[in-house]
């Protein structure tokens, strides 16, 4: 049975992401059963007021900016000392790796690291290993090193699944029958996760193209053509300028465009609005505050609701059992093989939110619900 590989490496081959995408989602769903442990080393606890490091990317949405806070917040709370540090703007990875590496200095008995370029970290995870640290791998996996113990991240391939059939079910709404005329777009090709959100939506949208139910305008159909360096606006921005003049110029329908992040839908509508067109099904990710409001209005369709204080607290629960000298729960074992090793991963469940269920999914979050009112 084959494992996820394009999960963990989907950026390095665009046409492998396609290829494997139909295959991906039947043995995936078959890979959630619940179990606890998995570590690759064994537990051996650490002082409860040890150093914790944490290693964000930039900050390049308000979910990093706000886990940044709860992680220094969380960590205080339970009785660790932490040192949570973002990379630069650049777009090399060089202070991420200074970072992990002083961490390692300062005798960090857990590295939690949201990697700014999953296959650029090897070394300073090696590093960390060898000091005795534990390596948890957050939101992005780490690929192409046995050194990372953990992995912690919502389900990013039901993401995309989430994304693409929210694609689907919006287009439908407005017009019955297809063929419908889509476009797509996809993240940074140095992030790990912007594979795995494009072929989870591959693997709802694909057998529809390949039935003509789907039409892609532009024929740009995988990764390398679709992905947006650095998960910049403006890039989404230029994009969509480009594709609306050589592809919608004379007076064909834009129906949806597959979005995987909030910040890319805002930047696509602003174009799709500049050019004078109608604004078509524009997905997201995130639930920021702007997206919510676009989607209250009437202009973004959909979000995908991932509530990063959730995800900090799991890996701040990481944290303490491991302190403890016990084994974190994971749920699943299988499904992120990141080229050297399978993972073991703790995977939390990601919500489709549309202007129908803003209120609901929203209703416990007290800087969005007031929007949805």
């Amino acid at each position: 049975m084959r494992t996820f590989l394009t999960r963990s490496i989907a950026a390095v081959s665009a046409v492998a992401l396609l290829t494997l995408s139909a295959a991906c989602s039947n043995e995936r769903e078959g890979a959630t059963g619940a179990t606890t442990g998995g570590s690759t080393s064994a537990a051996k606890g650490f002082p409860a007021d040890s150093l914790i490091g944490v290693a964000l990317p930039s900050k390049t949405s308000e979910n990093w900016v706000l886990a940044g806070d709860l992680f220094t917040d969380g960590l205080k709370a339970a009785g660790f000392k932490s040192d949570v540090q973002y990379a630069g703007a650049s777009t090399t990875v060089a202070d991420q790796q200074a970072q992990i590496s002083a961490m390692v200095t300062k005798g960090a008995k857990v590295i939690v690291i949201g990697a700014t370029d999953a296959a650029q970290l090897s070394t300073q995870v090696a590093q960390a290993k060898q000091s005795g640290a534990t390596v948890i791998a957050y939101d992005r996996l780490i690929t192409n090193t046995p050194d990372v113990d953990y992995y912690i991240a919502f389900d990013n391939f039901k993401v995309g699944q989430l994304q693409g059939q929210a694609l689907l079910d919006g287009m439908k709404a407005k017009k019955a029958t297809g063929p419908w005329t889509i476009e797509l777009f996809s993240g940074s090709p140095d992030d790990n996760n912007a594979g795995v959100f494009f072929n989870g939506a591959m693997d709802v949208l694909k057998p529809l193209i390949d039935k003509g139910e789907v039409v892609v305008g532009s024929g740009q159909q995988d990764v390398k053509q679709t992905a947006i360096q650095g998960w910049k606006a403006e890039g989404a921005q230029q994009r969509m300028d480009s594709l609306l003049t050589s592809t919608y110029d004379s007076g064909k329908t834009l129906d949806g465009v597959l979005s995987p992040n909030d910040t890319l839908a805002r930047a696509i509508i602003t174009s799709v609005k500049g050019a004078g067109k109608p604004i078509p099904i524009v997905t997201g990710q995130d639930s920021e505050v702007e997206s919510v409001k676009s989607i209250v209005a009437g202009e973004q369709y959909s979000t995908i609701n991932k509530d990063t204080r959730e995800l900090v607290a799991e890996t701040v629960n990481m944290v303490k059992a491991l302190q403890g000298g016990g084994a974190p729960e994971i749920n699943d074992t299988k499904s992120y093989d990141n080229g050297a090793k399978v993972v073991p991963a703790y995977l939390l469940p990601p919500i489709i939110v549309t202007k129908d269920n803003a209120a609901e999914a929203y209703a416990n979050d007290p800087k969005l619900s007031p929007l949805t009112k």
